[in-house]
């Protein structure tokens, strides 16, 4: 579950829901089903109590600090934990910037389709039309790189990376340097066969862009949705640049990198020594993240990433035809799996938790953070979630962990396990 990997399961209310994290889709995708929405499938909000179910949740996952930032139809509600900086009580914000990892992915897919729109490229070009020299890429559509399902082996899950990034942390990285990790490896199935969650696809993706929009990919993400939308806390960095505008939090996790790229389990002495305080967490926030490009490097804030998703579902990025595609688009990741089970789309992922709420959403997961964004359409509820701490002690991905309590404080009718342990 790397940076850019799903996130560990939630079991909500008899439903698997995987939050895609890590820097974390399809056609002939049956369409998305919807949810009659309901005068009473939201709470009352609280916000005292609202606040106090965050603050015992985060304590009891050692997080140095967090941020939920909820809207409803009732108003707009924040709780934030704890600090930005070990050391220091700077509490955070929804203004502080973060690295939101592979929420990266909701805005690199929108921005393939925008080039769709234009006519600059099809979903179905294999993209081999794009990039020279990818496996099989003759036969792997850009679709299928949007909905994981090309089989390309995941370069993140590669072991010489997270050891280049614990001894080298400022080294830049290049796209080509990313995927010639992945290319030395075999693809796990043949394309459109199966689904597997792959940054490698991502990585493709920004360099698809770049060929059918002209321009580097941050020019684009800032002209094409961050500018129109006035996200002005959000950007893609440089390959160069280690810093982060201000006001921002520090990041951070315990161990060395692998644990945030590869899901490599804490061992029960490194879990004992996290909770005693004997193991401090090390602070990656400066670690370069230039590895997750378009699978996970853009820089921004709580307050922006509401506005983007809720501007993303609701339609105001899209136009109606391509929109409806990007709504229909999420796709069983395991055909075995029960019909309300986790779906994954255009950089999108959909499932339902409550026989009267679903979510469109996304995870981000990288050594020093860990983030959450979703909107549920019908009730018209966005909510953002972010953590300075990749994993509790037990291994937990933090903003994942934390998303049961606050659902809870929500939706009426859902009693969700928060054992956050």
């Amino acid at each position: 579950m790397a940076l850019l990997a799903p996130s560990a399961v939630l079991l909500i209310a008899g439903y698997v829901f995987t939050p895609e994290a890590s820097f974390t889709t399809f056609s002939n995708a049956s369409p998305t089903p919807t949810v009659t929405a309901s005068a009473s499938a939201l709470k009352p909000i609280d916000p005292a109590a609202f606040q106090s179910a965050v603050e015992r949740a985060a304590k009891k996952l050692m997080v140095p600090g967090a941020v939920i930032l909820l809207r409803t139809p009732q108003g707009t509600f924040r709780a934030t934990v704890g600090t930005t900086e070990l050391g220091t009580a700077r509490p955070p914000t929804t203004r502080d910037h973060f690295r939101i990892a592979s929420n990266t992915k909701t805005m690199t897919s929108a921005l393939i389709i925008l080039l769709a729109q234009d006519g600059e490229l099809r979903l179905s070009d294999p993209v081999s039309a794009y990039v020279p020299g990818v496996p099989d890429g003759e036969h792997i559509t850009i679709a299928e790189l949007l909905k994981m399902r090309s089989g390309l082996y995941d370069y993140t899950d590669a072991p010489e990376l997270a050891a280049t990034m614990d001894t080298d942390p400022g080294k830049a990285q290049t796209p080509q340097a990313m995927l010639d990790i992945a290319f030395r490896r075999p693809p796990t199935f043949a394309p459109g066969t199966s689904y597997e969650y792959s940054n490698t696809n991502y990585v493709l993706l920004g360099l698809v862009a770049e060929k059918a929009g002209g321009r580097p990919l941050a020019q684009q993400f800032r002209d094409r949705l961050f500018a129109p939308l006035a996200l002005a806390g959000t950007s893609l960095p440089a390959a160069d640049d280690l810093s982060l505008p201000l006001p921002y939090s520090h990041g951070y996790m315990y161990g060395g990198t692998a644990y945030a790229l590869v899901d490599r389990p804490y061992p029960a002495d490194m879990q004992a020594a996290a909770r005693s305080g004997k193991l401090r967490p090390v602070d990656y926030t400066h670690q370069n993240p230039s590895y997750a490009a378009a699978a996970g490097g853009v820089i921004s804030t709580a307050d922006d990433l509401a506005t983007w998703i809720q501007a993303l579902v609701t339609g105001k990025v899209l136009n109606p035809a391509f929109q409806r595609q990007w709504l229909h688009s999420p796709q069983a990741e395991d055909p075995a799996a029960p019909p309300d089970g986790k779906k994954y789309g255009y950089g999108i992922a959909y499932q339902r938790f409550g026989p009267n709420a679903s979510m469109y959403y996304h995870g981000g997961e990288l050594p020093g953070f860990n983030s959450f964004i979703g909107r549920d359409m019908d009730n018209e509820v966005t909510l953002v979630i972010w953590t300075n701490l990749t994993l509790s002690p037990g291994g937990r991905t933090t903003a994942q962990a934390l998303l049961p309590t606050v659902l809870n404080q929500v939706y009426a009718g859902l009693s969700l396990p928060t054992d956050t342990d």
